[in-house]
């Protein structure tokens, strides 16, 4: 669990001795140079004291944060954002262009997918050389060979060379290498996302065995629920800038603000981020609701445009079309921003080609990793609609509850009909459509659904 539920919305550095800082950075610059055609380039480098013909591009700009021991933080942000940079910098594989950057303990990264091993090696001769690369001696090594060959379970794979692995045994070989050298500081660039879940889990728990010990972890990870869950604080970073250091929840709220603003709204809402940076105060508009109870009007929601799933995926009509996939309010407006706590109704139109027996219809709401997190179909096994003839419509309203934590998710819809004997989709759409909730200023719900009722109390009695 994070400890974001300290007093305010970002993390206090106030009382934190010097001797605790195990990362500085103090205006981190990092430029690229580059040009307008191949031929610039040649020029510069035949003569390179006429006029610069070189631009730069600013992957970071001016980039302070301090990062202290025992902490866990994420780097979100856009493609492109400069999180990869920054965590090229802090491993030492890229050179600052300005400012200064100092790093105290023994750093274990886990970069690139592969970064650092041989392809001819085999597993196992790529273990050894990449123990020693990250400062293990001789002993350490043998000591922990144990450990680190059970920990990816790659079987005979680890006497074969690496060029013939998959990614999913890439990243197990590289995590089992890098958290068995028991790092002061972790360093982690989105390799979690490969791999499949079992193995996700097994290095989640880890990854809270080295916080249980007082190791430093810094990730960059595009799973919103992860930073949420695993972190302290997180970073946000927008074009080489870090827009906001905040608790997990709120930098998380404004990125997905980020991601998917309009264009014509961007410039005013990271003056808000920065505001935000500024003073820890999250703009709301006149007359919002910041509690976690909701009540009348205060659980509409509203509707941003540019709010869109992008990873919409239709399966093969038979005999019938799902159209016009949306979420309603109490008024019959259209949301996809949703209050915590709210009511709405899920709704769709299916157009039926070809007569139906047996019909029913359904939808669930998923994680943007895709985890299922609950459904409903309109009807049970045995209250199916028997019949629907040819060229008839329906109109599907299945009503829920907003009762998530706050995030970006995604909804499916699905009709289903008895053909040929058993049940089958005549129609479904993945990621149909995508909604948020927002944070709340003083919000007390962890991990992903919120089961909370009005009445949290706490009692303190004196001795007896």
């Amino acid at each position: 669990m994070s400890s974001e539920e300290n007093s305010g919305n970002t993390f206090s550095d106030q009382g934190r001795p010097e001797d605790q800082v195990v990362i500085r950075a103090r205006n981190l610059t990092k430029a690229y140079p580059t040009y307008d055609n191949p031929a610039h380039r040649l020029k510069q480098l035949l003569w390179p004291g006429r006029r610069d013909l070189r631009e730069a591009f600013l992957a970071l700009r001016d980039v302070s944060f301090d990062i202290y021991r025992g902490e866990t933080v994420g780097i979100i942000g856009r493609n492109g954002s400069g999180k990869s940079t920054l965590l090229n910098l802090i491993a030492g594989t890229l050179e600052p262009s300005a400012g200064d950057l100092e790093v105290s303990g023994h750093l274990a990264p886990i970069l690139t997918l592969g970064a650092g091993f041989e392809p001819e090696f085999t597993g196992r001769e790529n273990v050894l050389m990449n123990a020693a690369v990250i400062g293990l001696t001789k002993a350490e090594i043998h000591a922990r060979l144990g450990s680190i060959i059970d920990f990816a379970g790659i079987g005979d794979f680890l006497d074969r060379p690496v060029k013939l692995y998959s990614s999913g045994m890439y990243a197990r070989l590289a995590f089992a290498v890098a958290i068995n050298s028991n790092p002061d500081i972790l360093v982690i660039d989105e390799i979690l996302s490969v791999g499949d879940e079992a193995f996700a889990r097994k290095c989640f728990a880890r990854l809270e065995d080295l916080k249980a010990t007082g190791s430093t972890i810094l990730f960059v990870s595009h799973s919103s629920q992860t930073v949420i869950e695993l972190c302290d604080r997180a970073i946000l970073f927008e074009n080489g800038e870090s827009l906001l250091t905040a608790s997990p929840r709120d930098t998380v709220a404004y990125y997905h603000k980020l991601l998917y603003a309009e264009e014509a709204s961007r410039a005013s809402l990271l003056n808000e981020i920065r505001e935000f940076d500024a003073t820890g105060a999250i703009a709301r508009p006149k007359g919002s609701d910041t509690s976690n109870e909701f009540s009348g009007d205060e659980n509409l929601g509203t509707f941003d445009s540019g709010l869109k799933s992008e990873s919409t995926t239709e399966y093969e009509q038979i005999g019938a079309e799902i159209r016009n996939v949306r979420i309603l309010n109490s008024r019959g407006e259209v949301v996809n921003i949703l209050s915590r706590g709210g009511g709405y109704v899920y709704t769709y139109d299916v157009h039926f080609s070809e007569e139906a027996y047996g019909v029913c219809f359904g939808m669930m709401i998923k994680t943007g990793t895709g985890l299922d997190l609950s459904g409903q179909v309109s009807h049970g096994a045995k209250e199916v609609i028997e019949h629907i003839p040819a060229l008839y419509r329906a109109r599907v309203s299945l009503p829920f509850t907003a009762g998530l934590s706050s995030g970006t998710y995604f909804a499916n819809a699905g009709v289903m009909a008895v053909r040929d004997g058993e049940m089958k989709y005549l129609h479904r759409i993945l990621d149909a459509v995508a909604f948020r909730i927002d944070a709340l200023e003083s919000d007390r719900v962890t991990g992903i659904i919120d089961l909370t009722l009005p009445g949290n109390r706490t009692e303190i009695f004196p001795p007896e």
